[in-house]
Order: C-alpha cells, then sequence, then structure tokens
C-alpha cells in the first residue's frame, strides 16, 4: 500500500495560512502513520494543554499511590511480625508447662521405683514365708 506524497506546493499565503497548513498535514500524517488507540492519547494529550501539566498531576498521584502503598504494606507487616511474636511466646509457655510436667513425672517414676526397690527387698528377705 503506497502512501501518497506529502510534499504539497504551498502558494504564498499569509503565516499563520501556512502554519495550519503544516499543522493540518501533520495531523493527517499522524493518522496515516499511527493506529488509533495511539491517536486517542494524542488527542487527550492535546486537549490537556501540554505534557508538563499532565504528568505533573500523574507524577503526584503516582507518588501518593506509592506512598499509601508503602504505608499499608508497612501496617501488614507490623501486624504480621507481631502475630509471630504472640506465637513465639505462647509456643514458650506451653513448653514450660511441659517441661514441668515432665519434670514432676519423673520425680514420681523415681519414687515408685525407690518403692519397688523397697519392695522386693522386703519380699527377699529370708524370714518371710510364702
Amino acid at each position: 500500500m503506497e502512501r501518497p506524497s506529502l510534499e504539497i506546493n504551498l502558494p504564498d499565503t499569509h503565516e499563520e495560512g501556512k502554519l495550519y497548513v503544516v499543522d493540518s498535514l501533520n495531523n493527517l500524517n499522524k493518522l496515516n502513520v499511527c493506529p488509533e488507540e495511539s491517536q486517542h492519547a494524542q488527542d487527550e494529550e492535546e486537549n490537556a494543554g501540554g505534557a508538563g501539566e499532565d504528568t505533573t498531576g500523574s507524577n503526584g498521584r503516582n507518588q501518593r499511590l506509592f506512598f499509601t502503598t508503602f504505608i499499608l504494606t508497612l501496617i501488614i507487616s507490623l501486624a504480621l511480625v507481631s502475630f509471630v511474636i504472640f506465637l513465639i511466646i505462647q509456643t514458650r509457655n506451653k513448653m514450660d508447662q511441659i517441661s514441668s510436667r515432665l519434670t514432676y513425672e519423673k520425680k514420681n517414676i523415681e519414687e515408685l521405683k525407690k518403692m519397688n526397690n523397697m519392695i522386693l527387698k522386703h519380699l527377699r528377705q529370708p524370714g518371710i514365708k510364702e
């Protein structure tokens, strides 16, 4: 598909007329070269009155979004760390309880062994008849 040449011999007109014709040719060239999606973006850019104003608002919005996301991430991280610390403390308390029970049961087992040894000594005495 061949594109027609955009070179046109312009007759001598006023300066504003020349600018208008050149601007129209540029717009025509954009329509022929650019797809429709990018044309909408160009139209919006032209309607905004320039790229400087648009990027300033967008930049501020991006900074606020980043700051909000950063604060939310910090809050969530703090909550998770607090929960992990809570779980560690709970686990430590349970381990202390289990350890104290085991110590108590160990003492009971040692007492039972002593009682068992005393009973066996008493039963092995030669004076006791079965």
